[in-house]
Protein backbone atom coordinates (compact mmCIF):
# COMPACT_ATOMS: atom_id res chain seq x y z
CA UNK A 1 0.00 0.00 0.00
CA UNK A 2 1.78 3.42 -0.62
CA UNK A 3 0.67 6.41 1.02
CA UNK A 4 2.04 10.04 1.78
CA UNK A 5 1.26 11.94 4.44
CA UNK A 6 -0.85 14.76 2.00
CA UNK A 7 -2.92 11.43 1.43
CA UNK A 8 -3.88 10.51 5.17
CA UNK A 9 -4.52 14.25 5.73
CA UNK A 10 -6.92 14.00 2.97
CA UNK A 11 -8.60 10.63 4.26
CA UNK A 12 -8.94 12.33 7.77
CA UNK A 13 -10.72 15.15 6.49
CA UNK A 14 -13.44 13.10 4.74
CA UNK A 15 -13.40 10.92 8.00
CA UNK A 16 -14.28 14.08 9.50
CA UNK A 17 -17.20 15.15 6.68
CA UNK A 18 -18.27 11.86 7.96
CA UNK A 19 -18.65 12.21 11.23
CA UNK A 20 -20.68 15.38 11.26
CA UNK A 21 -22.80 13.79 8.50
CA UNK A 22 -23.72 10.74 10.69
CA UNK A 23 -23.92 12.96 13.59
CA UNK A 24 -26.12 15.75 12.31
CA UNK A 25 -28.16 12.92 10.54
CA UNK A 26 -29.24 11.23 13.90
CA UNK A 27 -29.11 14.29 15.88
CA UNK A 28 -27.69 12.31 18.20
CA UNK A 29 -24.15 10.99 18.81
CA UNK A 30 -20.27 11.73 19.74
CA UNK A 31 -18.66 13.95 17.48
CA UNK A 32 -15.74 15.47 19.70
CA UNK A 33 -14.03 12.51 20.76
CA UNK A 34 -14.34 10.94 17.14
CA UNK A 35 -12.93 14.07 15.88
CA UNK A 36 -9.97 14.02 18.29
CA UNK A 37 -9.27 10.36 17.34
CA UNK A 38 -9.90 10.37 13.93
CA UNK A 39 -6.07 11.66 12.29
CA UNK A 40 -4.83 8.97 14.56
CA UNK A 41 -7.28 5.95 13.04
CA UNK A 42 -6.78 7.25 9.97
CA UNK A 43 -2.58 6.92 10.16
CA UNK A 44 -3.02 3.28 11.93
CA UNK A 45 -5.44 1.34 9.40
CA UNK A 46 -3.97 3.26 6.67
CA UNK A 47 0.35 2.11 7.22
CA UNK A 48 0.08 -0.32 10.29
CA UNK A 49 -2.93 -2.42 10.59
CA UNK A 50 -2.54 -6.01 8.83
CA UNK A 51 -6.28 -6.32 7.85
CA UNK A 52 -8.20 -7.58 4.88
CA UNK A 53 -11.80 -5.14 4.16
CA UNK A 54 -12.46 -8.01 1.61
CA UNK A 55 -11.86 -10.65 4.53
CA UNK A 56 -12.52 -9.15 8.01
CA UNK A 57 -12.56 -12.40 10.02
CA UNK A 58 -9.48 -13.10 7.97
CA UNK A 59 -7.94 -14.94 11.38
CA UNK A 60 -4.16 -13.46 11.93
CA UNK A 61 -5.83 -9.92 11.60
CA UNK A 62 -4.27 -7.50 13.64
CA UNK A 63 -7.03 -6.57 16.11
CA UNK A 64 -7.84 -2.87 16.89
CA UNK A 65 -10.13 -2.31 20.21
CA UNK A 66 -11.76 0.88 20.45
CA UNK A 67 -12.62 1.11 23.90
CA UNK A 68 -13.58 4.70 23.86
CA UNK A 69 -16.69 3.21 22.08
CA UNK A 70 -19.18 6.20 21.79
CA UNK A 71 -16.49 7.45 19.55
CA UNK A 72 -17.80 5.74 17.09
CA UNK A 73 -18.59 7.45 14.27
CA UNK A 74 -15.05 8.36 13.55
CA UNK A 75 -14.29 4.26 13.79
CA UNK A 76 -17.25 3.81 10.91
CA UNK A 77 -15.93 6.72 8.83
CA UNK A 78 -12.32 4.73 8.46
CA UNK A 79 -14.14 1.65 7.78
CA UNK A 80 -16.10 3.10 5.90
CA UNK A 81 -12.92 4.92 4.20
CA UNK A 82 -11.01 1.65 4.40
CA UNK A 83 -13.59 -1.15 2.33
CA UNK A 84 -15.30 -2.73 5.19
CA UNK A 85 -18.44 -0.97 4.76
CA UNK A 86 -20.05 1.53 2.60
CA UNK A 87 -20.47 5.49 2.21
CA UNK A 88 -24.15 4.35 2.58
CA UNK A 89 -23.62 2.21 4.97
CA UNK A 90 -23.08 5.15 7.34
CA UNK A 91 -26.52 6.26 7.19
CA UNK A 92 -27.73 3.38 9.60
CA UNK A 93 -25.60 5.40 12.27
CA UNK A 94 -28.00 4.88 15.28
CA UNK A 95 -30.93 3.73 12.93
CA UNK A 96 -32.83 0.59 14.70
CA UNK A 97 -31.38 -2.51 12.90
CA UNK A 98 -28.48 -0.41 11.65
CA UNK A 99 -24.94 -1.54 11.19
CA UNK A 100 -23.59 1.60 12.35
CA UNK A 101 -24.90 1.12 16.16
CA UNK A 102 -24.42 4.35 18.71
CA UNK A 103 -21.37 2.48 20.00
CA UNK A 104 -19.22 0.14 17.98
CA UNK A 105 -20.53 -3.19 18.20
CA UNK A 106 -18.73 -6.32 16.37
CA UNK A 107 -21.98 -8.32 15.98
CA UNK A 108 -23.28 -5.81 13.78
CA UNK A 109 -20.18 -4.15 11.87
CA UNK A 110 -17.82 -5.89 9.66
CA UNK A 111 -14.19 -4.84 10.88
CA UNK A 112 -15.13 -4.15 14.55
CA UNK A 113 -13.67 -6.57 16.78
CA UNK A 114 -14.69 -5.39 20.08
CA UNK A 115 -17.98 -4.88 21.42
CA UNK A 116 -18.20 -1.50 23.60
CA UNK A 117 -20.43 0.28 26.24
CA UNK A 118 -19.20 0.34 29.74
CA UNK A 119 -16.08 2.28 29.61
CA UNK A 120 -12.29 1.11 30.61
CA UNK A 121 -12.92 -2.61 29.77
CA UNK A 122 -11.18 -2.34 26.44
CA UNK A 123 -7.66 -2.81 27.57
CA UNK A 124 -8.77 -6.33 29.37
CA UNK A 125 -10.02 -7.58 26.53
CA UNK A 126 -7.04 -6.38 23.89
CA UNK A 127 -4.67 -7.88 26.59
CA UNK A 128 -6.60 -11.07 26.01
CA UNK A 129 -6.27 -11.06 22.51
CA UNK A 130 -2.06 -10.35 22.66
CA UNK A 131 -1.96 -13.33 24.84
CA UNK A 132 -3.70 -15.44 22.31
CA UNK A 133 -1.65 -14.43 19.52
CA UNK A 134 0.85 -15.51 21.99
CA UNK A 135 -0.37 -18.36 22.67
CA UNK A 136 -1.40 -19.19 18.53
CA UNK A 137 2.00 -18.37 17.83
CA UNK A 138 0.94 -15.48 15.79
CA UNK A 139 2.60 -12.45 14.41
CA UNK A 140 -0.62 -10.27 14.89
CA UNK A 141 -0.79 -7.25 17.09
CA UNK A 142 -3.47 -5.57 19.05
CA UNK A 143 -4.24 -1.85 19.02
CA UNK A 144 -6.44 -0.19 21.66
CA UNK A 145 -7.70 2.98 21.70
CA UNK A 146 -8.41 4.75 25.29
CA UNK A 147 -9.67 7.83 26.17
CA UNK A 148 -8.27 10.49 28.81
CA UNK A 149 -11.12 10.17 30.68
CA UNK A 150 -12.22 6.53 30.95
CA UNK A 151 -8.22 5.97 32.46
CA UNK A 152 -9.93 7.28 35.66
CA UNK A 153 -11.12 3.74 35.67
CA UNK A 154 -8.95 1.43 37.76
CA UNK A 155 -10.03 -1.49 35.75
CA UNK A 156 -7.01 0.43 33.03
CA UNK A 157 -4.91 0.32 35.66
CA UNK A 158 -5.31 -3.10 36.60
CA UNK A 159 -4.62 -4.80 33.07
CA UNK A 160 -1.91 -2.07 32.40
CA UNK A 161 0.10 -3.58 35.64
CA UNK A 162 -0.86 -7.37 33.63
CA UNK A 163 0.26 -6.64 30.16
CA UNK A 164 3.68 -5.51 31.83
CA UNK A 165 3.76 -8.69 33.93
CA UNK A 166 3.15 -10.90 30.68
CA UNK A 167 5.31 -8.97 28.89
CA UNK A 168 3.30 -8.33 25.79
CA UNK A 169 5.00 -6.67 23.24
CA UNK A 170 2.16 -7.43 20.71
CA UNK A 171 -0.06 -4.78 22.82
CA UNK A 172 0.04 -1.28 21.66
CA UNK A 173 -1.73 1.32 23.58
CA UNK A 174 -2.95 4.61 21.87
CA UNK A 175 -4.36 7.44 24.41
CA UNK A 176 -6.26 10.12 23.21
CA UNK A 177 -5.58 12.60 25.23
CA UNK A 178 -7.96 15.58 24.72
CA UNK A 179 -8.24 16.30 28.26
CA UNK A 180 -12.46 16.56 27.83
CA UNK A 181 -14.74 13.74 29.40
CA UNK A 182 -18.18 13.96 29.06
CA UNK A 183 -19.21 16.22 32.13
CA UNK A 184 -16.45 18.79 31.63
CA UNK A 185 -12.71 19.13 31.52
CA UNK A 186 -10.97 16.00 33.05
CA UNK A 187 -9.18 18.38 35.52
CA UNK A 188 -12.30 19.49 36.95
CA UNK A 189 -13.60 15.82 37.17
CA UNK A 190 -10.39 14.05 38.74
CA UNK A 191 -6.87 15.37 38.00
CA UNK A 192 -4.40 12.32 37.05
CA UNK A 193 -1.11 14.32 37.48
CA UNK A 194 1.61 12.93 35.59
CA UNK A 195 0.06 10.74 32.78
CA UNK A 196 3.19 9.39 31.38
CA UNK A 197 4.91 8.93 34.16
CA UNK A 198 2.25 6.82 35.85
CA UNK A 199 2.24 4.04 32.88
CA UNK A 200 6.08 4.14 32.90
CA UNK A 201 6.14 2.98 36.68
CA UNK A 202 3.59 0.46 35.11
CA UNK A 203 6.23 -1.16 32.98
CA UNK A 204 5.19 0.21 29.78
CA UNK A 205 7.36 1.73 26.87
CA UNK A 206 5.62 5.60 26.31
CA UNK A 207 6.18 7.94 23.73
CA UNK A 208 4.20 11.68 23.56
CA UNK A 209 3.41 12.65 20.04
CA UNK A 210 0.67 15.48 18.91
CA UNK A 211 -2.10 13.50 17.89
CA UNK A 212 -3.19 15.96 14.83
CA UNK A 213 0.36 16.20 13.23
CA UNK A 214 0.46 13.52 10.62
CA UNK A 215 4.59 13.22 10.53
CA UNK A 216 4.49 12.65 14.70
CA UNK A 217 1.40 10.26 14.63
CA UNK A 218 3.55 7.88 12.40
CA UNK A 219 6.67 8.17 14.55
CA UNK A 220 4.77 7.37 17.47
CA UNK A 221 3.45 4.10 15.19
CA UNK A 222 6.93 3.34 14.53
CA UNK A 223 7.67 3.60 18.34
CA UNK A 224 5.03 1.09 18.78
CA UNK A 225 5.98 -1.24 16.03
CA UNK A 226 10.04 -1.05 17.57
CA UNK A 227 9.12 -1.79 21.15
CA UNK A 228 8.33 -5.63 21.39
CA UNK A 229 10.02 -6.25 24.90
CA UNK A 230 6.74 -4.93 26.23
CA UNK A 231 3.80 -2.83 26.06
CA UNK A 232 3.88 0.06 24.85
CA UNK A 233 1.64 3.30 24.67
CA UNK A 234 1.67 6.61 22.87
CA UNK A 235 0.00 9.66 24.78
CA UNK A 236 -1.43 11.63 21.55
CA UNK A 237 -1.68 15.40 22.47
CA UNK A 238 -5.63 16.43 20.85
CA UNK A 239 -7.89 18.96 21.14
CA UNK A 240 -11.78 17.52 21.43
CA UNK A 241 -13.42 18.30 18.08
CA UNK A 242 -10.57 19.26 16.19
CA UNK A 243 -11.30 20.53 13.06
CA UNK A 244 -14.62 22.13 13.63
CA UNK A 245 -14.34 25.69 15.32
CA UNK A 246 -17.20 25.69 17.83
CA UNK A 247 -16.29 22.20 18.28
CA UNK A 248 -13.13 22.25 19.26
CA UNK A 249 -11.82 22.18 23.06
CA UNK A 250 -15.49 22.57 23.86
CA UNK A 251 -17.17 20.26 26.09
CA UNK A 252 -20.83 20.70 25.35
CA UNK A 253 -19.49 19.07 22.03
CA UNK A 254 -18.81 15.60 24.03
CA UNK A 255 -22.07 14.51 23.16
CA UNK A 256 -24.03 16.49 21.16
CA UNK A 257 -25.07 17.07 17.52
CA UNK A 258 -25.12 20.43 15.22
CA UNK A 259 -28.22 22.17 14.39
CA UNK A 260 -28.68 22.77 10.77
CA UNK A 261 -27.16 26.51 10.98
CA UNK A 262 -24.18 24.51 12.85
CA UNK A 263 -23.81 21.70 10.15
CA UNK A 264 -23.67 24.12 7.73
CA UNK A 265 -20.94 25.95 9.02
CA UNK A 266 -19.07 22.91 9.59
CA UNK A 267 -19.19 21.70 5.84
CA UNK A 268 -17.49 24.62 4.80
CA UNK A 269 -14.88 24.57 7.70
CA UNK A 270 -14.00 20.90 6.41
CA UNK A 271 -14.20 22.51 2.25
CA UNK A 272 -16.99 20.87 1.41
CA UNK A 273 -19.09 23.67 0.54
CA UNK A 274 -18.37 27.17 -0.43
CA UNK A 275 -18.93 29.82 2.21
Amino acid sequence: MTWNVEDLEETARKCRVHIVNMVHRAQAGHPGGSLSEIDLLTALYKTQMRVKSDEPTWGDRDRFILSKGHASPGMYAILAEMGFISVEDLSSYRVLGGICQGHVDMKWCPGVDFSAGSLGMGLSFGMGTAIAARLEGSQRQTYVMLGDGEIQEGSVWEAAMAAAHHELGNLNVILDRNRIQNDDFCEAQMRMFDIPAKWRSFGWNVKEVNGHDMNEILEGLEFLGNNNDGPSIIIAHTVKGHGISYMADNPAFHGAAPNDEQYHQAMIELGEVAQ
